[in-house]
């Protein structure tokens, strides 16, 4: 299943402290795999619930027995957090979602935690560095992506460090990182939709190379309306798109949101 098991301990140490479990805490951890990181956060956390996709493993845990553990064997792209949490009102709006990713399914489950992000404060993954620093990057770095905006709208977001590929078994190809994810109370600015927000960036990326406005021309956007717009918001006609920061992303789309007729559905 592409699945790296982290064997360095003095790693593990440092992603826990990073995690930082607690007695009044619930944690639900992705791919628990052999239990290197469940075991020690079901000692510290109130709950641990860990979801793991290949029947062997969770047969495994589950026959360790140990407190504080439920086991979940399931597909952690099909599971409902939100019907999951809804019986676990004990620990309301203390959740963390934390694990070690599988490289395969590391971009669909952050969009899910974007969709749901209202049930996790937060957030702790080891995943690709590459993933990592596309959630962390700032505007002008080649990292700079919708990931980047979505992500630091709603999260204050850390790198908090560099995990080689010898910390695993069997190694990986490429660096991994460990991403720290925490909730804002409020969104650092708010956008008139969110679904048409997502689709006015993923236009605004599909070419990097090309200059933003023929990017947004080519999908749902008039040219005369784009061109209303880079006036009224004093954008460059010259800009591409990993230049605007997302304060200038998120006036430029609420000025096309209120303008449009409905077409850019």
């Amino acid at each position: 299943m592409g699945q790296h098991f982290l064997i360095n301990r003095g790693v593990l140490q440092k992603i826990i402290r990073t995690i930082s479990p607690r007695a009044d805490e619930l944690i639900i951890e992705i791919g628990p795999g052999k239990g290197a990181l469940t075991i020690p956060l079901a000692q510290e956390a109130g709950k641990v619930i860990a979801i793991e996709k290949d029947k062997n493993l969770a047969a495994n845990l589950k026959c360790m027995r140990i407190p504080h553990l439920i086991v979940v064997e399931n597909d952690v792209l099909k599971v409902d957090f939100r019907k999951m949490l809804g019986q676990e009102k004990t620990f309301e709006n203390r959740v963390k979602l934390v694990g070690n990713l599988p490289y395969s399914i590391s971009t669909p489950l952050l969009f899910r935690v974007l969709e749901d992000k209202d049930l996790f404060p937060v957030a702790v993954f080891l995943v690709q560095k590459e993933v990592a620093e596309r959630v962390c990057a700032e505007p002008g770095s080649k990292r700079y992506a919708p990931l980047s905006i979505l992500f630091q709208r709603s999260f204050i977001v850390r790198l908090h460090f560099v995990v080689s590929p010898g910390s695993f078994s069997p190694p990986p190809k490429v660096e991994s990182a460990v991403l720290y994810l925490r909730r804002r109370p409020d969104p650092l600015f708010e956008v008139g939709n969110e679904a048409r927000f997502q689709k006015l960036l993923r236009a605004a990326f599909a070419h990097r190379r090309k200059l933003l406005i023929k990017n947004l021309e080519i999908g749902p956007y008039s040219p005369s309306r784009l061109a209303e717009a880079y006036e009224k918001l004093a954008l460059r006609r010259m800009a591409r798109p990993e230049e605007l920061t997302i304060a200038q992303f998120v006036g430029l789309f609420n000025f096309l949101l209120a303008e449009e007729d409905g077409s850019i559905d």
